[in-house]
């Protein structure tokens, strides 16, 4: 049997050969002729998305509507334009309308819907704080690749450069942007400015003014910047340990603040008639904005006692 199989295959080799042989090639396209690669078609939902976005980013334009300023969202790090963002504040609203729908209080809808807008704008500060925050952590890395840059004998461009090339994100953003507006023919002091008011460092500006009086009156930069980082640090360890012992009356304040809207969300969802004289007795909504007043005077109070500043 295998001889037999082995006879077939040696008959059958000969022919297939020829074939491939007599059969003609398939022609040959030109590389300028060619079709460019292309992505898989965008599915229905991102075309709703673009769609969307392109309709309210012309009508923003058109009413001149700055909701979500460009500064905001760069400073929050996020890639995204005033029409994009404002469509996921609109999707969050949306959810939040189905979440009290489902909850069967339509009041909760309600509320949701018209506090989403507030709540993309405390996510702006929430995101530009943290970003602030990281920033200023990444920046005695920051010193230390600038003086060696320097003493590499790179100039202050090249070392800041570098240094964007070797940090990590915001510092590296921040310097590429720098250094993307000096090539641009705009002073470096005014750069370094611009990056220490938007990060909101005040460690920064002594960089800025040591990079520019060096460039005024000379010296050792490197030297200059060790230093610098040095006080740096040491401000960096104190801040640690204020933030520390300030970390157990922020959770205190945090939970005092959320008790009530907790509460409130639990009955609601345990006993939904429960708070209905709350919401349709004049005296209800009274105290609901005596009580609004009364959280905000709180807060406000409690913030002051723990918002140290050094």
């Amino acid at each position: 049997m295998l001889i037999l199989l082995g006879a077939a295959l040696l008959f059958l080799a000969p022919i297939l050969l020829g074939v491939a042989l007599v059969l003609p090639r398939t022609p040959e396209i030109a590389l300028n002729r060619r079709r460019p690669y292309e992505a898989d078609p965008p599915s229905g939902l991102s075309r709703l998305a673009h769609i969307t976005v392109g309709g309210l980013d012309r009508l923003l334009a058109a009413r001149n509507v700055r909701l979500y300023q460009r500064e905001a969202l760069e400073n929050a790090g996020l890639r995204l334009s005033q029409a994009e963002f404002m469509v996921l504040v609109i999707a969050g609203g949306v959810v939040g309308v189905l979440v009290g729908l489902v909850m069967g209080v339509p009041f909760i809808s309600f509320l949701l819907f018209i506090l989403a807008p507030f709540v993309g704008h405390l996510l702006l500060g929430f995101l530009a704080g943290k970003r602030r925050a990281k920033f200023d952590q990444q920046l005695g890395d920051t010193l230390q690749l600038l003086s060696g840059g320097l003493r590499a004998g790179h100039s202050i461009l090249r070392a800041i450069d570098a240094a964007a090339a070797e940090s990590q994100s915001p510092t590296s953003e921040e310097m590429r942007r720098v250094i993307t507006e000096t090539s641009l023919g705009r002073d470096l002091l005014d750069s370094l400015t611009d990056t220490s008011e938007r990060m909101e460092n005040e460690d920064f500006v002594w960089i800025a003014q040591a990079i520019q009086i060096n460039r005024e009156v000379g010296g050792n930069l490197a030297e200059v910047l060790d230093q610098v980082g040095e006080t740096i640090r040491e401000r960096s360890e104190i801040k640690g340990h204020i933030k520390s012992l300030a970390a157990e009356g922020k959770f205190s304040a945090y939970i005092l603040v959320a008790m009530p809207f907790g509460i409130v969300m639990m009955l609601m969802t345990v006993n939904p008639g429960y708070m209905n004289s709350m919401f349709t007795h004049p005296l209800g909504w009274g105290m609901i904005g005596a009580s609004a007043i009364l959280m905000t005077i709180g807060s406000l109070w409690m913030r002051k006692i723990i918002d140290l500043k050094f």
